[in-house]
């Protein structure tokens, strides 16, 4: 006789804090699967991923130890049983773990081993490393529960092969970088598979959590490492998986029907989608009633527009036009263009009265010196104040607009142009900028709101960027051009090389020293530069934390 299981895996987002919510959601996905043996919900899906220090607080494992009790009623009966991550305190330690709820009890809990502590993880400084776990006994199925990380290390799936386990059911908080869906089916569960023999269950979350977006991709593995499911990125998913046990088979020879094999986002549209869930999650969440942002006619301000648009809808979106006397004609012209392909509200509000106010204001100070960068930064400062005073005023977040190349080399003024609540572009260098802009005027992003056709004139694109803060400005006059400063950085931030290193690769010597230079001392800025979304493997805030006084250079 078979053995049969059918395991539903619900790829959901989760509300930091919100335990209630997070408990309610999880019952309503629960009362329509009440033909199902087992419901599994992602990584620590109670309290949300990642809690950082809020779980230190103790009425937090107060509420959560309630919540879960309250999860394990629902199970009363011969009812699906479910699989919760949360927190659990034992003997004065705290713990991320996973619950097995049947029969209106807790009837197992497991422990996450490996914490994860480089990058975006800081797991280390809040959670005690659980005991290897042992299978639980489901049904007739010995289950392996590692977590997350417990996956991407060998240890703990092998103790668990050792032990018995005929399956793996591994809940994640796997957050979104570029490519890392090919990396961990292909590398890591892959992996696993293979050293054990063993079929896995990934299931990660979706949404997004301040800087961190969560894509799901979740799939499952046969025991010969096919892929038997794949679930879809971005979207919530709610899906049966099939298991048989042939009673004449080896004890751990489980399998798993054949399921759907969504295709998963392609570049750049994952890098696309991945800020819409940012912003989208950020502001709605926080409860802005929509965005604010300064639109210039450049192409930075006409990304971040059309995410936002792509994130919120039009009707949240507020575009803002502040020409100086430096301002082309040809800005006001894309500006109004770019407004109107997006249909979002544009007002223009001129600051050369601001600026005059500050000239007149500041004469008698600056009387024996030149013009230089100061006046230039009074009027991206000037534009900061009237965004932030429409806020205010108003309630909408503001949204800032620089990009990873300028954000990098402090070619941003703080107070001024890096004022603002959240940014899309923080982490995509300008070359990205690029790509993402001709890529969106050609293709609606899967999760997009805003409109089929393109977003941006296409001269918005193809211009030479400027900050025109003075008479004929391009980036060039103080940046290499994009094409040598991008990869240049890339070199410098995500792989941590030397001069010398750059220098073989080709770069001219002196203008990697400058550029080094300049991306240390701008560190002060970018440690009072709002938070945007993670897209790379070393972003700015969370991953690279360098001090701010710092003598170091590799010459």
């Amino acid at each position: 006789m078979n053995a049969k299981l059918t395991i539903t895996l619900a790829q959901m987002t989760q509300s930091v804090g919100d335990l209630q919510g997070n408990a309610d959601a999880m019952i309503a996905v629960y009362q329509t699967k009440q033909d199902s043996d087992l419901i599994v919900f992602p990584e620590l899906q109670l309290v949300g991923y990642p809690p950082e220090d809020l779980v230190l607080k103790p009425a937090v494992v107060e509420r959560a130890d309630l919540e879960l009790r309250r999860l394990a009623k629902a199970t009363a009966g011969k009812a699906p049983a479910m699989l919760v991550g949360s927190i659990f305190r034992e003997d004065d330690k705290l713990y991320n773990g996973i619950a097995l709820l049947e029969g209106g009890e807790i009837k197992a809990v497991r422990y996450k081993v490996e914490l994860p502590n480089y990058g975006t993880f800081d797991e280390k400084r809040i959670f005690s490393s659980g005991p290897l776990p042992e299978p639980v006994e489901f049904r007739g199925c010995k289950i392996g529960l590692p977590i997350c990380e417990d996956v991407w290390l060998p240890s703990v799936c092998n103790h668990l092969k050792a032990q018995g386990a005929q399956m793996l059911i591994s809940v994640h908080g796997s957050p979104y970088e570029i490519e890392k869906d090919d990396h961990r089916l292909g590398q890591v569960a892959t992996q696993r598979v293979r050293e054990t023999g063993l079929p896995l269950i990934f299931l990660n979350r979706i949404g997004g959590q301040d800087e961190i977006v969560f894509d799901g991709a979740s799939f499952v593995l046969g025991g010969d490492t096919s892929v038997m499911h794949q679930l879809p990125d971005w979207d919530e998913a709610i899906v049966d998986t099939h298991w048989i046990k042939d009673s004449s088979a080896k004890e751990s020879d489980w399998r798993c029907a054949p399921g759907e094999i969504h295709k998963l986002d392609e570049h750049p549209a994952d890098i696309y989608n991945a800020m819409i869930v940012g912003l989208r999650d950020y502001v709605n969440r926080n409860g802005f009633p929509g965005v604010i942002l300064g639109l210039s006619g450049g192409i930075d301000s006409a990304l971040s527009a059309a995410v936002a648009v792509d994130a919120l809808g039009a009707d949240r979106v507020w575009c803002v036009m502040m020409p100086s006397r430096f301002t082309s004609q040809d800005s006001l012209d894309h500006a109004e263009d770019c407004a109107k392909m997006l249909g979002t509200r544009l007002d223009t509000i001129s600051i050369v009265p601001a600026v005059e106010g500050f000239d007149e204001m500041l004469a008698d100070s600056f009387a024996d010196r030149q013009v230089d960068s100061t006046e230039e930064n009074i009027q991206s400062r000037i534009r900061g104040v009237t965004l932030m005073a429409l806020s205010n005023k108003f309630g909408h977040m503001l949204l800032t607009t620089g990009n990873k190349s300028e954000m990098s080399v402090g070619y941003a003024t703080i107070y001024g142009d890096m004022a603002g609540g959240y940014s899309v572009l923080k982490d995509a260098y300008k070359l990205t900028v690029f790509r993402l802009s001709e890529w969106r005027n050609r293709n609606k992003p899967s999760l997009g709101m805003g409109p089929d056709g393109p977003v941006m004139p296409d001269i918005v694109i193809s211009k030479p960027p400027s900050a025109e803060l003075r008479e004929d400005q391009k980036d060039s006059d103080s940046l290499p051009d994009y094409e040598i400063l991008d990869p240049l950085l890339h070199g410098l931030v995500e792989e941590e090389l030397s001069v010398a290193d750059l220098v073989e690769r080709g770069f001219d010597r002196d203008t990697v020293i400058r550029i080094e230079k300049l991306l240390y001392t701008a560190e002060y800025k970018r440690r009072q530069a709002p938070p945007g979304v993670k897209l790379g493997s070393r972003n700015f805030g969370r991953d690279r934390r360098y001090p701010i006084t710092n003598a170091f250079r590799t010459i």
